[in-house]
């Protein structure tokens, strides 16, 4: 009986976690077509991949999930009501744009505010500990040395044992100093080994933001550039 119990139920943890994972990735369809999204919104949508990316890290619709610097909230307006339902979101560190504005809407009612609204990064906590995922979009490269171990420290303490780490940043040429071109990319070696150090380990790259024709040598602002950046996308996962 035991041998027959096993593989059944093997079949049926398998069928559920597709199900799972097809249910998140038709909230994220449905969140894509929002009206809370503008058009400048849904333009970018091709160049960023929204729906590829958060399949990469893995994210489910019942997952506890924390976006940090969401910025003007492209990828808040998208998780937000796509966690809604069976899971939970919450934002943290400049979040002051997003709470005046997107999250007096329905869509986001349930959205939580932990940690800093502002910059402060002594003594970072995010006030959770059992998070399943902390996501961070174009953001590393925003803060220094002392600021990003902070983040990855308290981002490592904030997940649950098993948790993913997922980074997106624009990308500098490894070991090249700062520049007036270049202070909008990281070098992803440097930020794998930071990461490494708060005690993350390293699961897996994507070349989904892999962009052959930047030269990495020019502000990603520049007209050439923009939307067309190089990016590495890194998931790390802190160990159970």
């Amino acid at each position: 009986m035991q041998k027959l119990l096993l593989p059944l139920l093997m079949v049926t943890t398998l069928f559920s976690t597709e199900l799972i994972a097809a249910d998140f990735s038709e909230n994220i369809k449905q969140a894509m077509s929002s009206d809370v999204r503008t058009d400048k919104d849904k333009d970018r949508d091709r160049n960023r991949k929204p729906a590829e990316t958060l399949k990469f890290f893995g994210i489910e619709d019942n997952m506890k999930i924390l976006e940090l610097v969401p910025g003007g909230g492209w990828y808040s307006k998208l998780l937000a009501p796509a966690l809604r339902d069976n899971g939970q979101f919450y934002l943290s560190l400049g979040t002051k744009r997003l709470k005046d504005s997107l999250l007096q809407k329905k869509p986001f009612d349930k959205v939580q505010l932990v940690g800093s609204e502002g910059y402060e990064f002594e003594n970072l906590d995010f006030q959770v500990d059992d998070l399943d995922a902390v996501l961070t979009f174009r953001n590393y490269h925003n803060f220094d040395e002392n600021e990003r171990a902070s983040v990855n420290n308290a981002a490592f303490k904030a997940l649950k044992p098993g948790g993913v780490y997922g980074v997106v940043d624009h990308t500098r040429r490894h070991m090249q100093k700062k520049n007036d071109e270049n202070g909008r990319r990281f070098d992803p070696v440097l930020a794998i080994k930071e990461i490494q150090q708060a005690g993350f380990v390293l699961v897996d790259y994507s070349n989904l933001h892999y962009k052959s024709d930047d030269e990495l040598r020019y502000e990603v602002g520049r007209k050439t550039v923009r939307g067309n950046s190089d990016r590495f996308t890194l998931l790390f996962k802190k160990p159970e």
